[in-house]
């Protein structure tokens, strides 16, 4: 009597064959994000300003191809897009972080780049990456949730924080049949957020885990997670998805 083998189901990775950008890659939610976009079998292309440091994420994941720029240099920007092979299938712009201050002690030219910045820096990567992709494909923008609360001491950044959701489905449209998507992240633990907390960090993180309804701090893990899904699931266009472990509510 012969027993009957156990078929072996294998799952195929579900970016495999497509071709992730990461604007901002070589550090945080961006290089986490190229990490788990690697193991789904994308290649990946990363950029960032500090050439050192993107190198060595670069070799770290795997990455296709790096390029060392600052993405405010439109003319470095369009140059990257011009250079690179199509077809690409995903971008993500996770460059640039918030800026924090009273309103009165902001300047006009500081008050136009913090409304701005994520903005135009999103409206440029799409201009210049929407003859490389392949319908389908998702550009992926990076927001937050902290903000949204009007509190003193946050200047315009709340401002800044509630154009992002109406700017993404504006873009969709027109971009469609790509796809643009927004995450909105509340605090996450990187090392942008240990820049701005410096020695307050140990006692930001113990505040979370006592107080987030999920009883632990989100890294960057968490947010690559939800990235990747947004790009494989091609219903998804013109939405913001909220990840912050449910502090917004506390």
């Amino acid at each position: 009597m012969t027993s009957a083998s156990t078929p072996v189901h294998t799952r195929t990775p579900e970016l495999l064959g497509q071709t992730v950008v990461v604007i901002g890659g070589s550090a945080g939610i961006g290089l986490e994000t190229a990490r788990r976009a690697r193991t789904e079998g994308a290649e990946v292309i990363l950029t960032g300003r500090n050439r050192d440091r993107l190198e060595h994420a670069a070799t770290e994941v795997g990455a296709k191809d790096s390029a060392a720029f600052d993405v405010n240099d439109s003319a470095a920007l369009k140059s990257f897009f011009q250079d690179l092979p199509a077809p690409i299938d995903h971008v993500m712009v996770t460059a640039g972080g918030p800026q924090y201050g009273p309103l009165l002690e902001m300047d006009a030219a500081q008050v136009r780049d913090i409304l701005s910045d994520h903005v135009v820096v999103a409206l440029e990567v799409a201009r210049n990456a929407a003859s490389k992709m392949r319908p389908g494909g998702t550009l992926l923008l990076m927001g937050g949730t902290g903000a949204r609360h009007v509190r003193r001491g946050l200047g315009i950044v709340s401002a800044a924080t509630a154009a992002l959701p109406p700017f993404t489905a504006a873009l969709a449209l027109e971009l469609a049949p790509v796809r643009v998507n927004l995450i909105a992240a509340g605090f996450v633990d990187t090392p942008l957020s240990a820049a701005l907390l410096g020695d307050r960090l140990d006692q930001r993180r113990d505040e979370l885990r006592s107080t987030l309804p999920i009883g632990r701090v989100v890294g960057p893990a968490d947010v690559a997670a939800l990235a990747v899904h947004i790009m494989t699931n091609t219903a998804l266009t013109g939405a913001t998805y909220d990840i912050d472990g449910g502090q917004q509510f506390t």
